[in-house]
């Protein structure tokens, strides 16, 4: 069972917002066993909606649609899809009531354009917007199914969860699709992939392999699809098992919803230790990331942003020799950042960082991508030169990527 999704909107197109809606109807199509073969965004224009659906319809069972309900005259989608379907707008007076009890609720004036929301065509099935004024428009047409939805994500939300979801399962005899996502650290996509190539020769047919590749993060995610939902579950963690032992050592957790940084915050939790940051590139990247997980305070004392070399040693107390004899960009001033706000703030282990993220090298000789990052732990300090490369936005993520997973390691040694 295939869908397509289509936003409508000419504000997603010049950019002015993303397009959040797909992302999360995709999401929660998979989890109910519906395929997405395609996702298209399209102008707020008639012409161009009726040949997106004609396209799609020939594609796939199912074609999801949000945005162009409001009240106002751009607003086209419900008038298109009147004439797509050679329909008739009629008033439904039960949605009309519906929305004149929301505006009185919220004591607000109930007019002519506010009424002309609950015309609909007569051959769809209204769905109910609890949330909102425009409501969802079922249509079941020679066999395929065509849902219109508000563009506004909560909207669009509550009548996907609602209406939608159910009434899919409902009409169809839907498969399992089974999904188990491995996070990984420090090793790219070559590397690793040539890691698995025997056990990935070797996988069942029914399971498929993906890798997910972002800055110094892959995610590897195992898929697989049928009628028997235990025998999928079943396949999947045997071959997770598998996979397991053969790249244990750059695992750091599974699923999508598990980070470094999380990994991190359970570590320090469990073992009852404190760290701070020190960053000069990364510009306060790896503090945001630690901050990101509630409880954080717990074992994340603080972080300084010391960007000007200035700062390095009025509040991190390196040495200005060491900086002219070194630069700042170097591993002998990221070891003395470490060991500043390790002392600073009297905490088991630190991080530094600093380097060029671009797109100039400032005052140092080193190279666009090159970064310092420090670990300073109970016993030693010691840095790691690397080069990221450019633009500046992968520098800083990378880097930041890179403390963590550094520290990580360092903290499982003890």
């Amino acid at each position: 069972m295939q869908a397509e999704i289509i936003t409508i909107g000419d504000e997603i197109l010049i950019g002015q917002i993303l397009d959040s809606n797909s992302k999360w109807i995709a999401e929660e199509l998979n989890k109910i066993g519906i395929s997405v073969y395609q996702i298209t965004s399209i102008q707020d224009d008639k012409q161009h909606i009726l040949k997106a659906l004609n396209e799609a319809q020939a594609h796939v069972d199912i074609v999801l649609i949000t945005g162009g309900l409001g009240p106002t005259k751009d607003d086209i989608t419900k008038t298109t899809l009147t004439e797509y379907f050679n329909d008739t707008l009629v008033l439904n007076t039960t949605i009309v009531e519906q929305i004149r009890a929301m505006f009185a609720k919220l004591n607000y004036p109930f007019t002519e354009v506010n009424k002309n929301q609950a015309l609909v065509p007569s051959t769809c099935i209204p769905l109910k917007n609890e949330l909102g004024t425009a409501p969802g428009l079922w249509f079941h047409n020679k066999g395929k199914i065509v849902v219109s939805l508000p563009g506004v994500p909560n909207e669009m939300k509550g009548l996907m969860t609602n209406c939608v979801l159910p009434k899919l399962k409902q009409t169809y005899n839907l498969p399992y699709i089974i999904h188990k996502t491995i996070i990984t650290y420090g090793m790219g996509e070559s590397m690793v992939a040539e890691r698995l190539e025997a056990w990935e020769n070797n996988l069942p047919s029914l399971i498929k392999l993906a890798y997910l590749p972002s800055y110094g993060k892959l995610r590897l995610r195992l898929t697989a699809k049928g009628k028997e939902k235990e025998m999928l579950e079943k396949a999947v963690f045997i071959e997770t098992e598998k996979l397991t032992k053969i790249i244990s050592d750059i695992i750091v957790g599974y699923e999508d919803t598990v980070s470094i940084e999380a990994v991190l915050g359970t570590l320090f939790s469990s073992k009852k230790i404190t760290l701070s940051v020190a960053e000069s590139c990364t510009g306060g990247a790896i503090s945001q990331k630690l901050t990101s997980i509630a409880g954080a305070s717990k074992y994340f004392m603080g972080s300084i942003v010391a960007y000007n070399p200035i700062i390095k040693i009025k509040e991190l107390s390196v040495q200005k020799e060491l900086i002219d004899k070194y630069s700042v960009v170097s591993s002998q001033v990221a070891e003395a950042m470490a060991v500043g706000i390790q002392k600073k703030y009297k905490t088991t282990y630190a991080i530094a960082t600093t380097g060029n993220a671009g797109p100039t090298v400032d005052i140092t000789d080193k190279t666009v991508g090159v970064v310092f990052i420090a670990i300073a732990t109970p016993t030693q300090v010691f840095s790691k030169e690397f080069n990221f490369g450019k633009p500046r936005e992968k520098v800083i993520e990378r880097a930041s990527n890179k403390a963590l997973e550094l520290l990580r390691k360092e903290i499982l040694k003890n």
